[in-house]
């Protein structure tokens, strides 16, 4: 006897944090999926440290972001990053970011960078998603077989726990699964390489005297300058007694005994101060740069790894593959809901990957600034000439904008979305190149609409997300305008697409949004702009839905 056929709408494999973020996504929309995932939840090395303020700020929509905050980092541990000749030897430059509960508000956004390493944010995740049977995410669940068709994808699920195997029919199936991802290479997509692969070894240790001994020199980040193989970061993990060592992988790493530089002895060298630590992993990964050369074939589709593998310098991989779930879940949820336009769901990879391709240029340009950095061995020594050696480091630092790999708002801000469902504004010129360090996110098409406070406890973010939102900043909605307005409301109902209108914001929120009429998409991008509503309203509600 045949087990019965399981059906879902969205099938989504791989449950890392995009994942789950587009499980979360789907169900704060009301769309019902399915989120299979080999893994048993357990994260027994964790990489991700750094949550980015995009992400942030959409998981403040889906309801996370506090449990995010209260994950376990501590509220008065530096947020510095210090180059170093090593940890509690000399410092040479430090950026000064302050802490969690004492840095100033952020201009850009209600919800600033968050730390919360893997081992804090999956458990997060997992509890907000659910797991089967009260959710949707199946843990030790592999998927084998993908059969995709016209109108459905089925795939064959296995479950490891129970050794029961099963098939799950879905409208769509979304990958997830990493940067390997099987899903894209049964599908015959490729993701050529942009770089050379790099090999680097994370190692995992416990120091837990190491944060006091350190007093006012702790940092988040101490970046080595050591030598070819330890020049990258040591990083406080959980802002006690965790920390993670990347270890550049060359020729000179290995000795004729073990092949490979003892990581105990790594550690050692890298930390200038006696202190006891506890080895906990070492596990060497290889560094790709890859983008996939589509993002759909038919009802499957890629996000995360499985679409884009970036470096991790600059922390934009993980904030990447989010912002992907957020654009696709959307587009998702008007296709299965019947308001799609017919070329929507082709606009994910149209605005999409245009910004992996992007992200991996910025963070290789972050791995480049550490990789061709010549350090002087004169760095290292004690009294006036190694002074001024550490000066003269200081000033290079500085001048070569090492900031901009842990400050960067138009990267995570600034990064514009072109689709046919995107409306241009003819009274503004196309902006070539990147924003400069003044810039800020206002209400141009494409951009992410820009964080104010609408009133004194709601950021304009927060208006976002359910649908269409107009934003009317005309002053008491202008009478002439109010015939149009009612005609495009009605072309948006007629067409089944949510759709809200919002009057008010006060004058610098106004300012700030430029335009007397912005519509922002549910993704929270502006599809329009403009100063007079759009005199056709049913080509307007159809190019912004995707029928265009």
């Amino acid at each position: 006897m045949t087990n019965p056929v399981e059906r879902t709408d969205v099938l989504i494999v791989g449950g890392g944090p995009v994942g789950m973020a587009l499980a979360l996504d789907l169900a704060y929309r009301g769309i019902g999926c399915v989120v299979a995932d080999a893994g048993d939840g357990t994260v027994r090395h964790p990489k991700v440290s750094t949550i980015g303020p995009r992400s942030m700020e959409l998981l403040r929509r889906w309801g996370v972001a506090d449990a995010v905050r209260d994950a376990g980092w501590p509220a008065d541990h530096p947020l510095d990053i210090a180059w170093v000749t090593r940890v509690g030897g000399h410092e040479i430059y430090r950026y000064r970011r302050g802490t969690a509960a004492g840095r100033p508000a952020f201009a850009h956004t209600p919800e600033p960078d968050q730390i919360c390493p893997a081992h804090w944010l999956n458990p997060v995740l997992t509890r907000a998603v659910g797991v089967h049977p009260d959710g949707p995410l199946r843990l030790r669940t592999t998927v084998g077989r993908v059969l995709p068709a016209d109108d459905h994808v089925d795939a064959v699920l296995t479950d490891h726990a129970t050794g029961t195997t099963g098939t799950v029919r879905a409208r769509f199936l979304v990958a997830c699964d990493g940067a390997a991802s099987p899903v894209r290479r049964s599908c015959g997509i490729d993701a050529p390489a942009r770089h050379r692969t790099q090999v680097f070894r994370n190692i995992l240790f416990r120091a837990p005297e190491l944060r006091k001994q350190l007093g006012d020199r702790a940092a988040l980040v101490h970046f080595l300058m050591l030598s070819s193989t330890l020049r990258f970061p040591l990083r406080a993990l959980n802002g006690s007694d965790l920390y993670n060592l990347v270890v550049g992988v060359d020729d000179s790493d290995s000795d004729s005994d073990t092949g490979v530089v003892d990581a105990l002895s790594l550690i050692r060298d890298a930390l200038a101060l006696d202190t006891p630590v506890e080895l906990l992993s070492d596990g060497a990964w290889h560094l790709t740069h890859r983008v996939a050369d589509r993002y759909r074939a038919g009802r499957v589709l890629l996000a995360g790894d499985a679409a884009h593998t970036l470096s991790p310098s600059g922390g934009f991989g993980l904030n990447t593959g989010v912002a992907d779930a957020a654009d696709l879940g959307w587009k998702l949820a008007a296709v299965l809901d019947g308001w799609a336009g017919r070329r929507l769901l082709d606009t994910y990879e149209t605005e999409r990957r245009p910004i992996a391709v992007e992200s991996l240029h910025e963070a290789h340009l972050n791995l480049q600034r550490t990789l061709r950095r010549r350090v002087p061995p004169e760095i290292h020594l004690d009294g006036p000439e190694g002074e001024r050696a550490r000066a003269e480091m200081a000033r290079r630092l500085e001048s070569g904008n090492v900031q901009r790999e842990f400050d960067a708002p138009e990267i995570h801000f600034g990064l514009r979305y072109r689709s046919p469902a995107i409306i241009e504004d003819p009274g503004v010129p196309a902006r070539d190149g990147k924003p400069d360090a003044a810039w800020r996110p206002g209400s141009e098409p494409g951009y992410r609409a820009a964080h104010a406070w609408w009133d004194a406890t709601t950021s304009t973010l927060d208006l976002f997300g359910r649908g269409f939102v107009l934003l009317a900043f005309t002053k008491g909605a202008e009478h002439a305008a109010h015939g149009q307005l009612a005609r495009i409301e009605r072309a948006f109902a007629d067409r089944g697409v949510p759709f809200t209108v919002r009057e008010g914001g006060d004058g610098p929120v106004a300012a700030l949004y430029e335009r007397s009429y912005v519509l922002v998409r549910p993704d929270g991008h502006v599809a329009w702009r403009g100063d007079e509503l759009p005199r056709d309203p049913v080509e307007f509600v159809d190019t912004v839905r995707g029928d265009r």
